[in-house]
C-alpha cells in the first residue's frame, strides 16, 4: 500500500499543495491529512492512525521531511523505527534520505578480503554507515532549525509592530493599520488570481484589475511567493 501524509501547522498554510505533489508522484496513494500546531509526534491523531495501519512493504510519502517531524530527535528515531519495520519512506523534496537510498548505501559495502586489511575495510564500512545515518539526522535538524527560526522572526515582528504602534499612536496608527489591511487584500488577490500561483490572469491584466502601479505589484507578488515558500517548509 502507498500512503501519503500531509500536515499544516498554521491556518495560513494550504494543505492542498502537499496533496497535489504527493498525488502527482503517487496517484494511488491513500492520503492522511491533518492540521497540527507544534513539533512533537504525540497528539497527531491521523499520524497515529497511519502508524497503526502501516505494515512491512508499505510506503509512506511525505512532501518534505518537515511534514514527518520538525523535531530532529523524534523524527530521526521515527525514521529508523519504520525502516527497521520494513516500511519504505519517500520524501519528495529530500530524495537523498529516502529509505531506498539509505538501504542501498548499506548494501554497497566494501567486500572483505579475508586478510589483515579487513580491519581497515571494516572500519571504513562502519564509518560510511554512520555517515549515512548522520545525513538523515541532519535533514531533520534542518527542518527543526527552519521552524525555530520562523518562530523567532514572528516573535521579533510582533514586538516591533507593538513598538511602532505605541510610537505612532492615534489617527496615524489607524491610517497605517488601514494601509496594511489594503496591502494584504491586494496580495490576496494576486495569490488567488495570478497564473503564477492559483489563478489564470497575466500580470499585466491583474495590475489593471487591482489598480496598483507596476513596481508595487511586483513587490507584493514577490512577498506572496516568499510567504508560499515559507508555508511549504
Amino acid at each position: 500500500m502507498f500512503y501519503g501524509y500531509c500536515r499544516i501547522s498554521r491556518k495560513s498554510q494550504r494543505i492542498e499543495r502537499q496533496i497535489e505533489n504527493i498525488s502527482k508522484a503517487y496517484p494511488d496513494a491513500v492520503i492522511y491529512k491533518e492540521a497540527f500546531t507544534g513539533t512533537k509526534i504525540e497528539g497527531r491523531k491521523e499520524f497515529e492512525k497511519l502508524m497503526k495501519r502501516v505494515k512491512t512493504g508499505d510506503t509512506i510519502i511525505f512532501d518534505s521531511v518537515s511534514r514527518m517531524s520538525r523535531n530532529a530527535e523524534e523524527g530521526t528515531a521515527q525514521y529508523f523505527e519504520l525502516y527497521n519495520k520494513g516500511v519504505n519512506l519517500v520524501f519528495l523534496k529530500e530524495p537523498y534520505i529516502n529509505t531506498e537510498t539509505y538501504s542501498k548505501s548499506q548494501s554497497d559495502k566494501i567486500k572483505l578480503l579475508g586478510t589483515d586489511e579487513d580491519i581497515l575495510l571494516d572500519a571504513i564500512n562502519r564509518y560510511l554507515h554512520k555517515l549515512a545515518e548522520r545525513q538523515i539526522k541532519i535533514a531533520f535538524e534542518q527542518a527543526q532549525k527552519e521552524v525555530d527560526d520562523l518562530h523567532q522572526r514572528t516573535k521579533e515582528g510582533i514586538r516591533e509592530a507593538k513598538r511602532q504602534g505605541k510610537a505612532v499612536g492615534g489617527a496615524a496608527h489607524t491610517s497605517k493599520t488601514l494601509n496594511i489591511k489594503g496591502k494584504e487584500e491586494k496580495k490576496a488577490q494576486i495569490r488567488k488570481k495570478s497564473k503564477s500561483f492559483d489563478g489564470t490572469m497575466t500580470d499585466k491584466d491583474l495590475m489593471k484589475v487591482i489598480g496598483i502601479a507596476n513596481n508595487t505589484y511586483y513587490k507584493y507578488k514577490a512577498e506572496v511567493a516568499k510567504e508560499i515558500a515559507q508555508e511549504n517548509n
